[in-house]
Order: C-alpha cells, then structure tokens, then sequence
C-alpha cells in the first residue's frame, strides 16, 4: 500500500487484466446485505454498513428488459432494430422522432428537498435516496429551453441549483444556456417547476455545438470552455435517423478552432465581450474556479488536442489485454492538470503583454492583434498517460473560492489504480494504493468540526476482483494524509461506477 507524498509517481502494471472485471455487468440485490468492517448505496448507521443495489427503472431499461435487446439508443450502442418489424415499417418509424434516452448513469444530485439521477440528456429521474426506488421520470425541455443538461451541476448554500446546455439560439443558431432551478419553495411546490434560463452564450459553429460534460462557477461568474469536440446536429438528425447509428458517430473535431473560454456574470446574466482562446484540449471535468485580484483562476482536468477522448473508452478496448490497453492509451490524447488565468480587465492598447500579475503562477494571457486574448496555462499535474480525474474539492466550503486542495482517481493508460490529492499550490501529490485494486471517485466529506480544508475523509468503493472472497469494499481515507481509517467489505463484485454523492 502508498499513501505517502511523492512527486515522483509509483506505477503499477496489470498483466492479469483484473481491471476487465469492473466494466463486467453485476444484478441488482433484492435486500441490503452486511457488510464485513446501478445506483449503489453504502449506508453507514449505528457502526453498521451495509450495501444495497438498484437498477434505475427509466423507460430505456424497462423497455430493453423486457424486448431483451437495446430499444434506445445510448451514447456508444445504437439501438438493435425490432425483429418483427421489417425495414419498411422501421424506415418510417425512424422519420416520427428520435427517441432520446433516459438511462440516468452518470450522477445523482439533489434539486429542493428530492434526488435525481441523470445523464446528459433533457430527461432526469427522481429516486429515493433510503430504498433507491425509481419514482418519476422529468422532461426538462417541458420547464426550460434547452436539448439537454449535464450532468455536472452546481448547487448554492440555499440549494440553488445551476446548469448548462445546448439549445437553439438566435436565428435557430445553436447556443448554450445557463439554467436556474431556485431552492426548496415555502410552499412545497417543486422548484423545477420554476426554473429559468439565466444567460446564453453562442456558439462558434451554427450548427455544431460543442460536447459540455461540466461547466465552472466562481461567487459572481459562471465560465464555460467550448472545447472542439463537436457534435453534427445534420449528422444527428439525419444519418442516424435513417442507419440507427448512436450518438458516438455524431460527433467530430474540429481541428483548427482551438479552444475557446466564454464568461458570464450571475446576477443579472449577462455575457461579458471578452474573447479568450487557447490550444485544442478535451475537457470533462471543472476542477475548481475563483476570483482574485480582477483575475478568475480557472483549474481543469485537460486532454491534449482535439481528437476526441471517448473514441478510446469503448467496453471492448478498455476489456483488453493489459498490453493493449496500454497501446490504446498512448495513441489517445494525453491528460494534463492545468490552471487558466483570465484577466477581467483588459485594455487593447496592451496588445502582446502579459496581463497576469497574479504572482504565485505562470499561466499567462496575451492580447492579440486581433482583440482576443491569448491563454497559455501552468501545468498543475503531469505525467505520462496518468491521468488525475473524476477531481473532488471540499465544494460546500470552497467551490468558487480560493482552495488549496483537490481529489481525485488516478488513471493508469486509463485503467483506475490509485486515489490521488493534490496540493494546487504547491503541487505536492499523496497517493493511495493497493496492488490489483481498482477504486471509484473519491468523495469528500468534511468533519463535522473541520477548521482546515482538507479537515475530513475520502470514500470510495474498490474492487479486487482477484481475491475469492469479499472483492469490493467501501474505503474511508483520512483526506489530510490519504491513509486508511476503515473499509467495509462485501461479498459480490461490483461493476465501475462514475459519480455519486455523500448524504448525511
């Protein structure tokens, strides 16, 4: 096991191809069963654990339960046509309307006093957080302007809630809105009910706009990055209308835009003219962003270039041997923590200055001649095909203000071997990990009397899929120095997971 600082990364290799276990489908448990110390619950009560599973009964599981093939399309598998239609019948289907899905896989996230799953669409699905029951499903695009959402939100003390999407704009132009849900309601009422679209930027391709995994937000500014990554609106319409192709073969890169940053204030919303560009890079995950000095500092968990990052993440190559997998990632384009700094004031007359005088870094941006600002970040984390992703922050104390930590799950050519913390100011890195063990995004939870930053614990659920007995277990790591303070084990295997979220 690690769990010291280091600099310098201790790389582990995966001949036996454990990892191929995690991307392995599991069945749903009927009852929580003890633990030794897919929406999956550990729940702590009374110095007991226990872990519970559950399926989310949106309408493209039931459906694909019960017809035992893929009836809608999801993001990398197109739907298997229906055997008893012929090609006529499936060809005119196709022309009355898409059906979009509704497979809630991606995060969990509270909005008033209920939780929803969610994807990257305009659906989300109210849960119940104690028994994980599918309650109701929620079309967004009934309460808002937009053709989906991600599923990265942002969510105020109060309980406002903030997100991003596409939608038709201007001219049925593509843009991006920002959409407010306001916080619980005196009255009970559902305050999705009262969302609004608060501010929208365009985009820089008619009818391309950018992939938004998530999206940043300091006190007063929210900041998008639209990478070029894009996705064909034609392409969606049409071509996978008439060939069933998935939403994967909509998308293309555009390799000469760059990347571009956009700002926005909140209150009012309205955009702010200031062009920034840098070079191309995928981007899924916002780390943190904050105001200091007329500066907003802007930390992001980058891929180098403009070929887009999931062409790499199909089931059937991360399944790979362990050689391969590693042949896979070098191809692919390359992780790199990295910090933005984008000056609020800026004047044309100062055309090829540096206008960063922040001075504990070495981003720098320049005005060029043609009154955009040029971005050249400072590399926070680097190492070769190491990822530092799925990032977590103390966010109920710091998001949008200045932080000093960041956590994360270490990627290994792709492959999940260790939980990372990053010191953003120093760049000083611990590690935690174990041979052949493969651990989710780590969650952070603040002591109840914490009065440093980094005043809490880490969870994260770890498989070891090549032990005989109790081969996942949920890890509780003191988040000050990263070493173990308990785990609770469980006698199944439990598949990878993507996001989730700590409930007192």
């Amino acid at each position: 096991m690690t769990n010291h600082m280091e600099i310098k990364l201790t790389l582990l290799e995966h001949p036996a191809g454990g990892y191929k276990k995690i991307f392995e489908s599991c069945e749903e448990l009927a009852e929580p069963i003890p633990a030794h110390a897919l929406m999956h619950k550990f729940d702590l009560k009374d110095g007991h654990v226990t872990y519970y599973r559950r399926f989310i009964r949106t309408d493209a599981y039931v459906r694909a339960m019960t017809e035992k093939r893929i009836v809608i399309t999801e993001f990398g598998t197109a739907a298997y046509p229906d055997p008893c239609k012929n090609i006529f019948s499936r060809f005119f289907t196709y022309f009355q309307g898409i059906e979009v899905t509704d497979n809630c896989l991606v995060n969990i996230y509270p909005i008033g006093e209920d939780f929803y799953a969610c994807t990257e669409t305009n659906y989300i699905t109210k849960v119940d957080p104690d028994t994980l029951e599918t309650i109701k499903k929620v079309d967004l695009c009934n309460y808002l302007s937009v053709n989906g959402v991600t599923a990265h939100p942002h969510t105020e003390p109060d309980g406002t809630v903030y997100n991003i999407g596409n939608c038709f704009g201007k001219n049925m132009s593509l843009a991006y809105n920002i959409v407010k849900i306001p916080p619980p309601q005196e009255d009970k009422s559902d305050p999705i009910e009262k969302s609004k679209v608060l501010v929208q930027f365009p985009s820089s391709e008619r009818f391309k706009p950018s992939y938004i995994h998530s999206f940043g937000m300091t006190e007063n500014y929210f900041v998008f990055v639209e990478t070029p990554v894009k996705i064909n609106l034609l392409k969606f319409l049409t071509s996978w209308s008439i060939r069933g192709t998935n939403y994967m073969d909509c998308f293309e890169s555009n390799d000469k835009m760059g990347t571009w940053f956009l700002l926005a204030t909140k209150n009012p919303g309205e955009n702010i003219d200031h062009k920034f560009r840098t070079s191309a890079f995928n981007l899924f995950h916002h780390i943190n962003c904050y105001e200091d000095q007329g500066f907003i500092v802007v930390d992001l968990c980058t891929w180098k270039g403009h070929d887009f990052v999931y062409n790499y993440l199909y089931l059937a190559n991360v399944r790979q041997n362990w050689e391969e997998v590693k042949k896979a990632a070098i191809r692919a384009p390359q992780p790199e923590v990295r910090r933005y700094v984008l000056p609020l004031d800026i004047h044309r007359e100062e055309q090829g200055k540096n206008l960063v005088s922040l001075p504990y870094t070495t981003a720098t941006a320049v005005m060029c001649s043609d009154g955009t600002v040029w971005l050249e970040p400072e590399v926070l984390f680097s190492g070769p095909h190491q990822a530092f992703e799925f990032p977590q922050i103390n966010y109920k104390k710091y998001c949008g203000k200045n932080y000093t930590f960041a956590y994360g799950l270490g990627l290994n050519h792709f492959v999940p071997d260790r939980i990372c913390k990053l010191n953003v100011k120093s760049k000083e890195t611990w590690i935690w990990q174990e041979p052949d063990a493969y651990p989710s995004e780590p969650l952070f939870v603040q002591s109840p009397d914490a009065k440093d930053e980094d005043d809490g614990v880490l969870l994260s659920i770890v498989v070891k899929p090549g032990v005989t007995q109790r081969p996942a277990f949920l890890l509780i790591l003191n988040a000050t120095d990263l070493t173990e303070i308990a785990r609770a084990e469980v006698d199944v295997m439990i598949p990878v997971t993507l996001h989730g979220l700590y409930k007192p």
